[in-house]
């Protein structure tokens, strides 16, 4: 019978699929599944880069489904990988598996010891658009090892999940933080500081507004860019980083206790921060400014920049005049992101 697309061809475990010495899979299984999610950085990107701290949020509503299966060697190339993609149609319905999600498989059969002419095929459903700076590469990675895991019956301790991630994140985005392979994971907001991931206590209560501006952001050109000014211009990345961990800190601190209206000013400020840096955009800017004429108490590019996603702050009351004026403004698509009381041990 013929193959129909996106529908994963694995009858039965071939019979080969561990290298000589590996541990036997604890179950069988034909098909895996793992799940992930978006997310969106409150304050500190790029300066998370050199260390400084970054809050950071999941966007749950916006998901990724992975589903792994495997197929006979001879039906393809030895230890190759196949990816097809479904649910946002600003991605091709099926393409070649992408350098990223090739290291990334790789890494899983090194670590896993799975043979190296076991074929693997990848059907990834996506609803993070990708290029706005919500994860997508990292929560479509995230998904993917977990539904390799599953289907090889192999537990993953954290760690391992993370390092995995972060492969495939250093091939998509250069040097990466490690943010959004953790936050795509996370339960709740979180703190992210040099490789350690903490709880974010939560003590308001209101929206953000996320707003997609529909263009691609480029995060390894923002990257690029930021390091060039650095490079030019002595004691510029030192300011950035100090003025980036008081917004951060500051930002932390009213979210902590409860004082939203003192959260709204230090999201304006990054995003003034980030565009001095020359990485925003003409659109993004007025979005912004669109934000906060309808009564948004802050607002700001979230993500690496020159492109891609903005939010804004809100109460309950005023989040229809906010999503309103930022489509009047520009924005393709909008999402409602509640901060809820999220109480829990203050990150050290």
């Amino acid at each position: 019978m013929q193959k129909r697309t996106g529908e994963l061809s694995t009858p039965a475990p071939p019979a080969a699929a561990w290298v000589q010495g590996a541990p036997p899979a604890r179950r069988a299984r034909t098909v895996g599944v793992g799940r992930a999610h978006a997310k969106t950085i409150l304050l500190g990107e790029h300066a998370v880069v050199y260390g400084a701290p970054a809050l950071a949020l999941p966007v749950p509503q916006l998901a990724v489904t992975a589903s792994a299966g495997w197929s006979a060697p001879a039906a393809a190339g030895a230890g190759d990988v196949t990816l097809t993609m479904t649910g946002s149609p600003s991605r091709p319905v099926a393409t070649q598996a992408s350098q990223g999600l090739r290291q990334l498989t790789a890494a899983f059969r090194a670590a896993m010891g799975v043979a190296d002419d076991v074929h693997l095929e990848v059907i990834l459903d996506c609803a993070v658009p990708p290029g706005r700076g919500l994860g997508s590469s990292a929560a479509c990675a995230r998904a993917v090892v977990l539904a390799l895991a599953d289907l090889f019956g192999r537990p993953l301790t954290p760690q391992a999940v993370f390092d995995l991630v972060q492969s495939a994140e250093n091939v998509a985005h250069g040097r990466a933080s490690g943010v959004d392979a953790t936050a795509v994971g996370a339960p709740g907001p979180l703190l992210f500081q040099q490789g350690r991931a903490h709880e974010l206590p939560v003590g308001c209560e209101q929206l953000f507004i996320i707003a997609d501006s529909g263009e691609t952001g480029r995060t390894k050109d923002a990257v690029a860019l930021l390091r060039e000014g650095f490079d030019q211009h002595p004691g510029r990345r030192d300011r950035f980083v100090r003025e980036a961990t008081r917004l951060t800190a500051r930002a932390r601190h009213a979210l902590a206790q409860g004082t939203s209206h003192d959260l709204g000013p230090h999201l304006s400020d990054y995003h003034h921060l980030l565009r001095t840096a020359g990485l925003s955009t003409a659109r993004i800017d007025a979005m912004v400014r669109a934000a906060l004429d309808a009564g948004s108490p802050g607002a700001k590019i979230t993500g690496g920049g020159l492109g891609g996603c903005m939010l804004a702050l809100t109460s309950p009351a005023g989040a229809s005049a906010v999503t309103r004026r930022l489509h009047e403004a520009g924005a393709v698509q909008t999402w409602v992101l509640p901060l809820k009381t999220h109480t829990g041990h203050p990150a050290p």
